[in-house]
């Protein structure tokens, strides 16, 4: 799915001409003509919108571009002059491209922005300014970019797996599809992708396109966050969010975002939420192909967390049941948290990066299950995990997300009764705070041991 306004043709049409206004305040970096290679006349050949905004830069910290810069020639004898076998895949606003750079024989990923797009200009500058700025190990890396008279082009490392959404949806008869510990590792990866943008990146920044398509697959399914393009720098100060024209991807927008257009690091939890429930159950966000009433991911899933004897069904039947039905409870409760209407309900992203770092280091073995009695007696064990009105450890307030193995409710049942209740709403996200806060002790007591010692109350 491309790029488009959450909103409907009408505010489309409406939203439009405001574009470059939009660019206030993406990117601090003043010194833009440190883009070589063809960025002055950039400058100015782009519209009015953007040539007023450049002064408003000025007085901000230069940054130093350390991407290198590659003449058109150089990439076009790098992707055999974007023939048809190189291409891979349509990135944010542009192609994409394998290619070797003839000068070290190092193997790239080249997008050509689409040279007629509105967005093409806006989205290369943020893209290069953020990737200069922004380094992590689940982000993907810039190596350089082309700025040759009006062709725009990007060079980044080349992800040998492809895209998660290639590894998830349409799959061909022959290709086996991730099994749960690939699932979660994955999960668990792009969510500390989006802990550093919010959490260590100074100001935040919003990704504001997280879905399964910009999830990028290294070599044992390492992911990386890709096409920032439609990144925003984050409130800071006082402010709460910021307020931008609504873009992104339908299915996976945010609902206070698509209706307001205010944006804070929440607005990327919801999404993370809904790529998260693609690789628990398998489908796509938006599927006019199932049947009706099935076409929304979230729509669909919302009612079955609603009954523990449901949760089964939200599992992907290409995993053929192996997998942790604890597992698949603890991921649900993560999911559902995410996916909540109010914003304020949703856990901070470092909080789910806890959550999601017990579960990988939680692998499942379908070499220790066998089959028949045992699996069923051990997953009929396990439904009784965690219900709220029996608990009997008595720690904390009973309804926190505890995966050491107690008897209290962490299911998505709970979670969703828990915010969607209005008095209870300032407890659900008292009960959020509790649970990264529970676990960010956890892992300072386990720091030796790390998350593969003792797990038991």
């Amino acid at each position: 799915m491309g790029c488009f306004p959450c909103f409907d043709s009408r505010e489309e049409g409406k939203l439009i001409p405001d574009k470059q206004k939009d660019h206030r305040r993406d990117i601090h970096p003043s010194n833009i003509s440190r883009l070589a290679c063809g960025a002055d006349r950039l400058r100015s050949r782009s519209n009015t919108g953007s040539a007023k905004e450049l002064p408003i830069l000025k007085d901000a910290p230069a940054v130093n571009i350390a991407a290198q810069t590659f003449t058109f020639r150089e990439l076009a004898t790098a992707t055999k002059n974007f023939r048809p076998e190189c291409f891979i895949g349509e990135g944010g606003f542009g192609s994409v491209y394998k290619g070797r750079l003839e000068s070290t024989g190092q193997v790239v990923a080249v997008k050509q922005l689409d040279r007629n797009g509105l967005q093409g200009n806006r989205e290369f500058l943020v893209e290069v300014l953020m990737l200069s700025l922004l380094h992590h190990s689940n982000l993907v890396n810039l190596i350089g970019y082309c700025a040759d008279g009006d062709q725009r082009l990007l060079v980044y490392e080349f992800m040998p797996l492809g895209s998660l959404e290639d590894h998830l949806h349409d799959l061909p008869p022959d290709k086996e599809p991730l099994d749960w510990n690939a699932r979660m590792k994955i999960a668990a990866g792009a969510a500390q992708g989006l802990e550093y943008l919010h959490d260590k990146a100074n100001p935040p920044v919003i990704y504001r396109d997280f879905k399964s398509s910009n999830v990028l697959l290294d070599e044992g399914y390492h992911p990386k966050l890709s096409d920032f393009g439609l990144a925003k720098l984050g409130p800071t100060g006082d402010k709460s969010h910021v307020s931008t024209r609504v873009m992104g991807t339908y299915g996976y927008c945010a609902p206070e975002y698509a209706m307001t257009g205010q944006l804070t690091v929440k607005s990327d939890v919801y999404s993370f939420g809904v790529v998260f429930l693609e690789l628990i159950t398998g489908r796509k966000a938006i599927d006019s192909s199932r049947p009706q009433g099935e076409h929304n991911l979230i729509a669909w899933a919302r009612p079955l967390f609603n009954d523990r004897r449901k949760f089964s069904k939200l599992a992907d039947p290409r995993l053929q049941g192996r997998y942790p039905m604890r597992g698949l409870y603890q991921a649900l409760a993560v999911a559902s948290m995410c996916i909540q209407e109010q914003a304020p309900a949703r856990p901070l992203i470092g909080d789910v990066v806890t959550a999601l770092s017990y579960l990988v280091n939680q692998p499942y073995d379908p070499n220790t299950r066998l089959p028949g009695d045992k699996d069923e007696k051990r997953n009929k064990d396990e439904r009784g995990l965690g219900r709220v009105s029996k608990n009997e450890d008595g720690g904390g307030s009973g309804r926190k997300f505890d995966f050491e193995g107690s008897d209290r409710d962490d299911s998505p049942k709970e979670a969703v009764k828990m915010s969607t209740r209005g008095p209870d709403r300032e407890r659900a996200v008292a009960e959020a705070k509790m649970w990264g806060e529970n676990w960010r002790e956890k892992r300072r007591q386990n720091d030796q041991g790390g998350f593969g010692g003792t797990h038991g109350s």
